[in-house]
């Protein structure tokens, strides 16, 4: 079963002090177009059929105006037509391989990995890499999302041949399996039972780190070196209601402003120079995950079905 969280983010776009380095005809138009931006919003799914659907239904007529997603889905609806092509002048403040030619730079990842709770496993008993997480004196204190309701973890165990290799990756996942990890429905919770000492060990996003220290919790993460990722983009829809406001929101997100709120609750912005509040958070090399279609979503999930499930 594939899940699929799609959110709608309705944002009223009002001009500030913060917004003057950017284009001023553009924010003057901006002003003058009425109602509120609205951007849609996938939150760990690269499935958006849903979504293509109900935008043919409109006939014609656009149901956002901006679309922030994974880059699966956004390749995915750049082929179906969904999108005009923009390039923000923001865009040039981000490293050119992160830069698609028509929908902008990727201006976030999610780096995957072993986060732990201090009070519980001390930074020397820790695990120092993905395999240690084998080991017998780990058993029972381990917890990860279920790859066969989450897709993101699917998509991590999937493709951790571009980090492992193929080999070791096929027999890695295999006794991931056999370890029986605890298995919760998401990142969140894998962190959150983390952070109270629940579970001391998780698989999660490494940005979590930063958002339990903040509330006092002693965790921290395993320094992987490289670590599998899902990028994420904003794209102008090809039909956009407020074509302007549609801009100029884009153009301030991708802005130092807006990644520095970003980077400071953890996330990994690409924007040049601006890193989370994280120890050795720029050693850090984000490989990006592979995207998989509706039908190899489906065999992978009847794959680990087989070695997690029984």
């Amino acid at each position: 079963m594939i899940r699929q969280l799609i959110i709608a983010l309705f944002v009223s776009f009002c001009v500030s002090s913060t917004a003057m380095a950017q284009d001023t005809k553009l924010l003057e138009a901006a002003k003058k177009e009425t109602g509120a931006i609205i951007a849609y919003g996938s939150l760990e799914s690269n499935t958006v059929e849903p979504i293509i659907d109900a935008f043919r239904q409109r006939t014609g007529k656009s149901v956002f105006d901006v679309m922030v997603n994974n880059s699966g889905a956004i390749h995915v609806m750049k082929k179906e037509g969904l999108f005009a092509k923009y390039l923000s002048p923001a865009a040039k403040a981000f490293p050119k391989e992160v830069i698609d030619p028509e929908v902008g730079p990727i201006y976030r990842n999610t780096p995957v990995g072993i986060v732990y709770n201090k009070g519980f496993v001390s930074a020397a008993d820790a695990p120092r890499s993905l395999e240690d997480l084998l080991n017998p004196k780990y058993k029972g204190k381990f917890v990860m999302p279920d790859p066969t309701q989450h897709t993101t973890t699917l998509q991590w165990l999937a493709s951790l041949y571009k980090i492992m290799g193929k080999e070791k990756a096929q027999r890695f996942i295999q006794d991931l399996g056999a370890s029986k990890p605890f298995m919760v429905e998401s990142f969140a919770p894998a962190a959150e039972r983390v952070s109270t000492g629940e579970t001391p060990i998780a698989i999660s996003l490494i940005r979590y780190t930063v958002t339990y220290a903040d509330k006092g919790a002693p965790v921290d993460y395993v320094r992987l070196g490289k670590m599998l990722s899902t990028g994420q983009y904003l794209a102008l829809s090809k039909k956009p209601n407020h074509p302007n406001g549609a801009k100029a929101f884009i153009d301030f997100f991708l802005s130092d402003e807006s990644m520095r709120i970003l980077a400071k609750m953890g996330e990994f912005v690409n924007r040049k120079g601006i890193y989370p509040p994280l120890p050795d958070a720029d050693k850090i090399q984000a490989v990006e995950m592979d995207d998989f279609d509706a039908k190899e979503f489906k065999e992978k999930t009847q794959e680990f079905q087989k070695i997690f499930l029984k």
